[in-house]
C-alpha cells in the first residue's frame, strides 16, 4: 500500500508498531505504523502523541494505520516553518505523498479533527473518506470552547472524562520530569497553532460545502470540551456527513471508550471503501 522513499526511515519493536521518522528540510516527523489493508491516516488530539493506544491496535485490524505526530508534538520536531493551521495543510499533504498513499481514509480527533476538516477542504481530492471525532475547528459563540490552558489537571480530567476513574494512570499524581516536560511541549505546540484565533478558523465553516469526501461525524455524548454542537454544525454543512453519538463518554473519547470509538469507525471505513469500489466499476 505504500512506498518507501529516501526521506523516510523506519525500526520494529517486537510485537508492536512501527516506527519510522520522515525526512523534512527543517527536521523530522515521527510516526507509528501497524496493521494491514487500505491506508488510514490518523490525526491525534491535543494528547496522546508519540503512542500506540488500543483505539489504534482495534483499527490496525482491518486497516494500515499511519499515526504521526504534528510538528512540535510527541517525537516530531518543531519544523519552525509549520507556523499556523494552513501550513499544517500542506505539510499533511507532503507527509501523504511521501508515504505514496493514494486517497487515504482520514480519522482526526479533536484538534487532529480541525486538521482533517482542513485538508478535506483544501485538497478534496487527495482524501478517499473522511472520519472527524469531536473535532475542534469551528466558532461556535453560543456554544464556546472550554479553555484547557487554563485547567489545572484535575479540572482537565473532569472536563475530558465523563468517569474520571477512567482516566486512571493517564495522569499521574506525581509525574517524573520527562513527563512533565513532554506535556509542556505538547501545549506550547498546541498553543502555536490554535491560540488566536482560539481553537477555530472563523472562515471553515463556509468552506465545509468543498469536501466531497464521504464523511462521518462522531462525537461523545459528553463533551465538556467541545460542545456536541459543533457536531450537529459539521454534520449540516458537509454534504451527505453522517452523524453517530457515542453515549457515556467524554472528550478523551478513544481513551474513555476505545473499543466503540473504533468500531464506529472501522465500520463507516468499511461501508465507504464498499461504496467508492462500486462506484468505480
Amino acid at each position: 500500500m505504500t512506498n518507501v522513499a529516501n526521506d523516510r526511515h523506519a525500526t520494529t519493536a517486537t510485537g508492536g508498531p512501527i516506527q519510522e521518522y520522515l525526512d523534512f528540510p527543517d527536521g523530522q516527523v515521527n510516526l507509528l505504523r501497524g496493521g494491514s489493508g487500505e491506508p488510514v491516516l490518523f490525526l491525534h488530539a491535543a494528547g496522546g502523541a508519540g503512542h500506540w493506544h488500543e483505539f489504534h491496535e482495534l483499527l490496525a485490524r482491518q486497516f494500515e494505520v499511519f499515526a504521526p505526530d504534528h510538528p512540535g508534538f510527541g517525537g516530531s520536531d518543531e519544523l519552525p516553518e509549520v507556523e499556523d493551521m494552513s501550513d499544517l495543510v500542506y505539510h499533511y499533504l507532503d507527509v501523504i505523498e511521501r508515504l505514496g498513499l493514494d486517497r487515504p481514509h482520514v480519522v482526526g480527533a479533536s484538534f487532529g479533527g480541525w486538521i482533517a476538516a482542513e485538508l478535506a477542504v483544501a485538497a478534496p481530492h487527495a482524501i478517499g473518506s473522511l472520519v472527524l471525532l469531536s473535532a475542534a475547528g469551528l466558532r461556535l459563540p453560543d456554544h464556546p470552547v472550554a479553555d484547557l490552558f487554563l485547567m489545572t489537571p484535575e479540572q482537565l480530567v473532569g472536563t475530558l472524562f465523563h468517569d474520571p476513574a477512567n482516566a486512571a494512570g493517564l495522569f499521574p499524581a506525581d509525574p517524573d520530569v520527562d513527563a512533565i516536560l513532554a506535556a509542556y511541549r505538547d501545549q506550547t505546540a498546541l498553543a502555536r497553532f490554535c491560540w488566536s484565533p482560539f481553537m477555530c478558523n472563523p472562515k471553515l465553516e463556509r468552506r465545509l460545502r468543498r469536501i466531497t469526501a464521504p464523511t462521518q461525524v462522531v462525537w461523545p455524548s459528553d463533551d465538556r470540551l467541545i460542545p456536541i454542537a459543533h457536531g450537529h454544525r459539521y454534520a449540516e454543512l458537509i454534504s451527505k456527513a453522517e452523524f453517530t453519538v457515542i453515549e457515556d463518554c467524554g472528550h478523551a473519547m478513544y481513551f474513555e471508550r476505545p473499543a466503540e470509538f473504533a468500531s464506529v469507525t472501522a465500520d463507516f471505513l468499511a461501508r465507504s471503501s464498499a461504496y467508492q469500489s462500486g462506484v468505480s466499476r
